[in-house]
């Protein structure tokens, strides 16, 4: 499953790189193409939270309103045990971040970078790579959370704008949609709920989440939707307790956290029942698992779209050319391989081998001879421009025979006169 799973990290990595410095336009079709979990939800509705217990690291900015102005393409990766975690940025490329409190502030910075210190969204994703042996291999796109107006420094339309870029995420059939919903809101008024129904209306795609379940007011549980008696998804709900902002500002530790969580719904009567399938290690091991699932399936369909694009990228390649050597001798022996394969060309059209040789000698047998009597080579070679040439050349000295220098003048002074034409000619061969 792990070799599969990081296969296609790998695949969309790739296609990322390549895609971002326009190499090849099939890139970005076959990344589409691969399967991804994209997470969906309302404004602090708990997705960062769920992100960062899903990988036991705090690495996302936070705050009130939008906070996630871009989409965030994070690829997990396991190490072997014992190895060191650490993070890829695809803009910085062999740059390796130990220290998360680091990541976080590129993350912000990059995001800065596009939109500026503004409220404003930008559709241009952030890839980061995470390596870690406490994750499981996944590939998530962390989306901006879903609004319902626009706050001051933020146009009118960046509602709509948002929920635009959402749908050309998870509308896409490959697309895992990791819906998260809080528990203490009305699952009615959900707009992660409402959006992937729209999208996907059987559940096929749909993998709910329900967040803040330790808010909910006493006397009231989520044994319903959890049960999926409230809301029925064609996969299991998946409940998890975050760290509270007591716990962000305090820095519990993610394994502290997770095992507060685990304890919440072991000793929680009304959840009890349903602790063994609870929890961001549970999801974390779910969504894995699920996309291995969807991997398998569309493998026919991957294997025919990476043949296919592997046949447009070696035409393209092959309509380049070569690459050409970076030394000089490797040059050199380029311009002889062209000038010979030129060679070869123009002579197969003069010998008839190839069409269009009769053209090729009406150039130098009418075209050129004509272009040539319009000059006015009388004037040019008359003996008084002969002797003011030569005398501009070489002065007044006795010469038995005309000087060299002003005979060199006078052949320049006509090339100069012929190039036109003999360029004319080259360029109509």
């Amino acid at each position: 499953m792990d070799n599969l799973i990081s296969l296609v990290n790998k695949i969309q990595r790739a296609c990322t790189a390549l895609g971002d410095h326009g190499e090849a336009s099939a890139l970005p079709t076959l990344w589409d193409s691969l399967p991804a979990i994209a997470v969906v939800g309302g404004q602090s509705s708990g997705k960062s939270s769920v992100l960062e217990s899903v990988v036991g690291k705090d690495f996302l900015p936070r705050g009130s309103g939008i906070v996630t102005r871009r989409p965030l393409v994070l690829q997990l990766h396991k190490s072997d045990e014992g190895t060191r975690e650490y993070a890829e940025f695809l803009h910085l490329p062999r740059k390796r971040f130990t220290d998360f409190a680091a990541v976080r502030k590129e993350i912000q910075d990059e995001t800065d970078r596009e939109t500026g210190r503004t409220k404003q969204i930008s559709s241009v994703p952030i890839h980061l790579s995470i390596f870690s042996p406490n994750v499981v291999n996944l590939t998530l796109v962390d989306l901006p959370g879903l609004t319902k107006v626009a706050v001051e420094g933020q146009p009118e339309s960046i509602v709509q704008d948002i929920e635009n870029m959402v749908r050309s995420y998870i509308e896409k059939p490959n697309c895992i949609i990791l819906a998260i919903s809080p528990a203490n809101q009305d699952l009615a008024t959900s707009d992660a709920i409402k959006i992937s129904h729209e999208v996907d209306p059987t559940g096929e795609r749909t993998l709910g989440v329900l967040t803040k379940i330790d808010l909910m007011d006493k006397g009231t549980d989520a044994v319903d939707i959890l049960e999926g008696k409230s809301y029925r998804l064609k996969f299991p709900w998946v409940g998890v307790v975050n760290r509270s902002q007591a716990d962000i500002n305090k820095n519990v530790d993610m394994i502290a956290a997770r095992r507060r969580e685990r304890e919440y719904f072991a000793s929680t009567p009304e959840y009890r029942h349903l602790a063994h399938r609870m929890g961001s290690e549970h999801l974390a091991k779910m969504l894995s698992k699920h996309l291995e699932t969807v991997i398998k399936s569309r493998i026919p369909g991957i294997q025919s779209l990476i043949n296919k694009t592997i046949v447009e990228l070696e035409t393209e390649l092959s309509r380049l050319g070569r690459p050409i050597a970076a030394d000089a001798g490797g040059k050199l022996y380029s311009i002889m391989e062209i000038c010979r394969l030129f060679d070869q060309n123009f002579r197969e059209h003069l010998d008839g081998v190839r069409s269009g040789g009769d053209k090729v000698y009406n150039v130098f047998d009418n075209q050129l001879p004509a272009a040539l009597k319009r000059l006015q080579f009388d004037r040019q070679l008359s003996m008084e421009n002969i002797k003011k040439l030569i005398t501009e050349a070489d002065g007044y000295q006795p010469h038995l025979i005309a000087p060299e220098q002003g005979y060199r003048r006078l052949i320049e002074f006509t090339l100069v006169t012929i190039r036109g034409p003999a360029e004319a000619a080259v360029d109509a061969v």
